[in-house]
């Protein structure tokens, strides 16, 4: 096709889901599956539009799905608004730790007995589907700041924490299928990918993301400037925390994320010392900071110089334009990144991705899921969905490309077709499943709500009765 065909073709695309995006609400699939059956359909399956061979095209699809993880990993660090102390992040640290560390021995095991794969191999496929998805996974993670459902906080921490968190053991399995055998460098290892590497990517994240966004609500405040480029601030955030954390041989993927998270404590800070009440406009000093409203609830689409004198609207602009910025960019980028897997999943298919997904899906992750999560601040229910939700996408490309930049010869075959087939079967399966199952759980909890408030309000009408 010509240029201009492609164009044309994008803008059809772009154009449809703009205009037809009421009606796919209502479906119980999720954009993500309807964008995998695009790019079936203009695979060599289809009508044979275009054709992606994985290992000719490496280098540009390492580049690409990292700038989209990146972004991702801001943005979502970004809508993380509780305190650390907060019981929700509990499923999330045990999510990207333990689950995730439990799922790749799985798949591992899994992939060595029942399809023969060497030790090591078996190992590096485990760790490149072992990360959740950031971006796939938009339907079930949190919504915006103000979200404190602990199962979407579970699984936006995860996705967060878990796309760097797996690249120790990406490395571990390249340097067992180079030294063929375990030694004395498993020591360097440890010392380099895991005990360096994971702190330092981190903090420096966190104290970046802190330090610039200070400086940016200060500057915004004392200028009162209405016009400032937050979406250059977000980018420049990005690039920097990503860069500084990979100069310094930490994981930039969780050096990005840290810095959203920085990001977000610095507004924090700035509507604690300087409060407003959102039905008043008032200013307020009760109250824990986590009790006030995020500052992008603040402010309107339109922002006036005299707003900007107050620190807490300013921090709202700055994030209010970052998040709307980062949304826009994220979804942009799933459209491409998902249609090429439908592309690519034409030349690719594995049958062997069915058991293996079965497996996964409804055995390892939920099962690990139950053993780690066991008495911690999530029901049974809770538990049943975060073990369910473990959607694989993005990530998990961005893996692959890099292991195949980074000297993967032997089994690169089974590699690439295997995770591309996988990652398909969870677009599809959980595209399928996510909107119902949300809704039973929605309506679950506003039963339960209904049920609380009529017994507090029983409780009120006795006691008034015994007064």
């Amino acid at each position: 096709m010509s240029f201009l065909g492609w164009t044309a073709l994008c803008g059809a695309l772009l154009l449809f889901m703009a205009l037809s995006s009421a009606y796919l609400r209502r479906l119980p699939i999720t954009t993500s599956s309807i964008y995998l059956a695009i790019g079936l359909a203009i695979s060599p399956f289809g009508f044979d539009l275009i054709r992606i061979d994985v290992a000719e095209s490496k280098v540009w699809l390492e580049h690409l799905t990292e700038i989209v993880v990146i972004v991702s990993l801001f943005v979502g660090g970004l809508k993380l608004r509780l305190p650390f102390t907060d019981p929700a992040w509990t499923a999330a640290f045990r999510l990207a730790g333990p689950v995730m560390i439990a799922s790749i021995i799985g798949v591992t095991v899994f992939t060595h007995y029942a399809f023969g794969l060497e030790w090591a191999i078996a190992l590096l496929l485990g760790a490149i589907l072992a990360p959740t998805d950031p971006v796939l996974a938009s339907t079930v993670s949190v919504n915006d700041a103000a979200d404190k459902d602990r199962t979407r906080y579970g699984l936006s921490g995860e996705a967060g924490f878990n796309d760097g968190v797996a690249f120790p053991f990406v490395i571990f399995a390249l340097l067992f299928a180079e030294h063929e055998s375990l030694g004395e460098w498993i020591g360097m290892w440890a010392l380099h990918r895991l005990i360096w590497a994971v702190p330092a990517g981190i903090l420096l994240g966190y104290i970046l993301g802190k330090g610039i966004a200070h400086l940016a609500i200060w500057l915004r405040n004392r200028h009162h400037d209405t016009d400032s480029p937050n979406d250059f601030l977000a980018l420049a955030l990005i690039a920097l925390s990503y860069v500084g954390a990979e100069t310094i041989g930490a994981w930039g993927f969780l050096a990005v994320f840290a810095a959203g998270v920085g990001f977000r404590r610095a507004e924090i800070k700035t509507v604690k010392n300087n409060p407003i009440s959102l039905d008043n406009n008032e200013q307020s000093n009760e109250g824990n900071p986590e009790e006030h409203p995020p500052a992008e609830d603040l402010v309107g689409v339109n922002i006036t110089e005299e707003e900007m004198k107050h620190p807490s609207k300013a921090a709202g602009h700055v994030v209010s334009e970052i998040i709307s910025f980062g949304d826009t960019a994220e979804r942009l980028l799933e459209v491409l990144l998902v249609v090429l897997v439908g592309v690519c999943l034409a030349s690719y298919w594995d049958w062997r991705a069915i058991p293996l997904a079965l497996v996964f899906f409804f055995v390892i992750r939920p099962l690990a899921t139950q053993i780690f999560l066991w008495k911690t601040p999530t029901g049974i229910w809770q538990r049943l969905m975060l073990g369910w939700f473990g959607v694989r996408g993005i990530g998990s490309l961005y893996y692959l490309s890099y292991v195949l930049n980074h000297n993967l010869n032997k089994n690169a075959s089974d590699v690439i077709s295997l995770t591309i087939s996988v990652v398909a079967l969870s677009i599809l399966i959980h595209g399928i499943s996510t909107q119902p199952i949300l809704n039973l759980y929605e309506r679950a909890i506003s039963s339960k709500r209904e049920q609380n408030e009529s017994e507090d309000n029983g409780a009120e009408q006795f006691d008034k009765i015994q007064i």
